[in-house]
């Protein structure tokens, strides 16, 4: 075996050395400092192998980086790319583990470091990457030194899972929890936190959707907590504004229902070596257990929740088959089911004379492979019926749910204004702790003092604010319980079609009562009629057939009879006299029950392709008025003159008068001159 001083060539010492130091974190290097020492001294064994000081690269710019990739660390690729310009005689490291951690990066410096005849070396010895037992070292030891991050990571891990399994890993408290002295997750003592939470989740319960939840806390003023997680005021308690992600965050949390779950979310690397955070399912969490500490739901109301929050992420998934209810005036939408194809129905709108009318269609064959739809359904009858059947089987239930409704009413007031009063409440000890450091403050100092005064003068504002908005709200949801809604919420117990048909009742409120019933419609259209295959809540279920009215173009179409009428008189008398004989005879055009007249008969032979007198004439053979005088060689005025005096036999074709001529052999026409002896014919 060679020597360390028999590896080194001059070809090593005329390139430069490079030392590379590195420690996995900040806290290794703050507290670990005798390593960082051991590293830094590798200089003197490269000074005694032959490299001048000025020559030796000290690389130290990835203290505090780990090995276990090459991504962020800007150090080990200068390190690379020196060794690949073929400018490295050798790379020092304390040991291979410095150098990287993952097999991929530590055999790519080898492969490089054998091409451009670069050395290696380590406390341990000096290695050259083109000797066969070096470099199965080399590789041994980078081997070894992976595995070692794989055994403490696996071991670390082992501990953890192991305390997660019993539901005694310590988590950080999300807002509304926090930790006793034995780690133990409590609800937060704070009353104010407290209601803000139970509001969020009775909100989201009624209204349904995580927006309309924000919308809520913003109409009514409410202030939501958060906590500090970094900074100088880490761990302290804020109040602002409800932001929508907050609201998802909150609901998906299974430790609000009082379970410990753990492997939530799964970490995975790109590409370029970057961790991606993916969500995973319920039924792929690593642990779950439930019941480890007090909530503020029960786990069956988080199931139902995380149920609604999957109908309102709109999507073609078959897990998403329902989307949330929205303004439009179609009581089914998100509910209607293709009953040939079953799929989700999607819904469409048209304005007819001003008013919006729904339709269903099933547009996804159409879509896909664009063909025509497989169902396509009006909706203005069928949600009629489906309104008249649900009125139907509430009115047994009117009084509870006029009673629950009136009761949910009165708690939600009772809550928002407990919430507003602990507001104030806040407000006023924020106000007498400014004052207790106004008054510890020495007066002479007067730098503090008027900071510490100016303090107190705006936490006195707040306070008089929030007492004044307080008064002010409570003051109007007492008239509104007191008069208005006390009035509506006992009208509903005698009459809730009124309810359900008010001007004030929206469409998006009827369908989130239509939801509290229904599971979906099956539609199914054969011709002039609709089949409705209602599933309701619990597994009961209806159909109903809606039998579709005709359309205006078909209720007021002219019989079939008078259009038979008209194309037989049309063989024997003028449009002017076909209106005549059917107002006589009592025969109807469309809508109209009056007399008929030219225009009418005219609109009718046109409408259904009939024809008219004159061409009926002409297929009789029957000559006009230029093509018999020509014939007879004689002027169109003498053919007049014996049509007026019945030398020729004349058929009117219209209203004008005008004629068309029985044909007739020159030899039996009249003589000429004979019509002036002969009378006018009697009209």
């Amino acid at each position: 075996m060679q020597s360390m001083t028999e590896k080194i060539t001059a070809s090593h010492l005329n390139r430069d050395a490079y030392l590379y130091i590195r420690q996995s974190s900040l806290r290794q290097v703050l507290e670990n400092q005798e390593s960082t020492k051991r590293q830094y001294a590798l200089r003197e064994k490269a000074i005694g192998l032959g490299w001048p000081l000025d020559r030796i690269h000290v690389i130290d710019n990835d203290l505090g980086q780990s090995g276990a990739s090459s991504t962020a660390r800007e150090g080990f690729k200068e390190l690379v790319s020196a060794v690949s310009l073929g400018r490295a005689g050798i790379v020092i490291g304390l040991e291979v583990s410095r150098l990287a951690r993952n097999n991929s990066d530590w055999h790519r410096l080898l492969e490089l470091c054998g091409m451009s005849e670069t050395l290696i070396m380590d406390d341990d010895g000096l290695y050259n990457p083109n000797d066969f037992n070096d470099r199965l070292l080399l590789g041994l030891k980078g081997t070894m030194s992976e595995a070692e991050l794989h055994l403490l990571r696996a071991r670390l891990r082992g501990g953890i899972l192991n305390k997660a399994k019993r539901g005694e890993l310590p988590l950080p408290p999300p807002i509304g929890f926090v930790h006793d002295a034995n780690q133990q997750m409590l609800i937060d003592p704070d009353l104010q936190v407290q209601t803000a939470l139970k509001t969020l989740f009775r909100v989201f319960k009624g209204k349904g959707t995580a927006r309309q939840v924000v919308q809520y806390f913003s109409g009514e003023k409410l202030l939501f907590p958060r906590r500090i997680k970094s900074g100088p005021g880490k761990g302290t308690l804020q109040w602002g504004a409800l932001v929508h992600h907050s609201v998802l965050r909150i609901l998906h949390n299974p430790c609000y229902a009082g379970a410990f779950a753990f492997g939530r979310h799964r970490t995975r690397k790109t590409i370029d070596g970057r961790g991606t955070c993916q969500k995973m399912p319920m039924k792929d969490w690593q642990v779950l257990v439930k019941d480890v500490h007090d909530g503020y739901i029960n786990w069956n109301e988080y199931e139902e929740n995380q149920r609604r929050l999957l109908e309102n992420a709109q999507g073609w998934e078959s897990s998403r088959s329902k989307m949330p209810p929205r303004e439009g005036c179609a009581l089914l939408q998100g509910l209607a089911i293709c009953g040939k194809c079953g799929r989700k129905m999607t819904t469409q709108y048209r304005r007819e004379k001003g008013i919006w009318r729904p339709t269903y269609a099933c547009t996804r064959s159409s879509i896909e492979f664009s063909t025509k739809l497989c169902n396509n359904v009006p909706g203005a009858q069928l949600d009629s019926e489906i309104e008249k059947t649900i009125l139907e089987r509430l009115s047994p239930r009117m009084l509870n749910i006029a009673f629950e409704v009136q009761n949910a009413f009165s708690e939600r007031i009772e809550e928002v204004r407990e919430l507003r009063r602990q507001q104030v409440e806040r407000a006023r000890y924020d106000a007498e702790l400014a004052r207790s450091r106004f008054v510890m403050v020495d007066p002479r100092n007067r730098l503090v003092a008027e900071v510490l005064e100016a303090e107190w003068n705006d936490k006195l504002r707040q306070w008089q604010t929030a007492q004044e908005d307080f008064e002010k709200e409570c003051r109007q949801n007492f008239l509104s319980v007191s008069e208005e809604m006390k009035a509506k919420i006992l009208a509903l117990a005698t009459d809730l079609p009124a309810l359900w048909n008010a001007p004030e009742t929206t469409f998006l409120e009827k369908k989130r009562i239509l939801r509290l019933l229904i599971e979906d419609v099956t539609i199914v259209r054969n011709g002039k009629s609709i089949k409705a295959h209602i599933r309701y809540k619990g597994g009961a279920s209806e159909t109903i057939c809606v039998i579709l009215s005709e359309a205006a173009g078909v209720i007021f179409k002219t019989p079939r009879e008078t259009v038979q009428a008209v194309d037989k008189l049309l063989d024997s008398y003028t449009e002017g006299e076909i209106a005549e004989i059917l107002t006589r005879d009592g025969y109807r055009a469309g809508r109209r029950r009056g007399p008929f007249t030219l225009c009418i008969v005219r609109n009718i032979r046109h409408e259904y392709d009939l024809k008219s007198r004159f061409d009926r004439l002409r297929e009789k053979g029957f000559l006009t008025i230029f093509e018999i005088a020509t014939k007879l060689g004689v002027h169109p005025s003498t053919i007049k003159h014996w049509r007026d005096r019945r030398l020729l036999n004349a058929y009117r074709y219209n209203t004008k008068g005008e004629c068309l001529y029985e044909d007739i052999a020159i030899e039996d026409a009249p003589e000429k001159f004979k019509h002036k002896s002969a009378k006018l014919r009697q009209t």
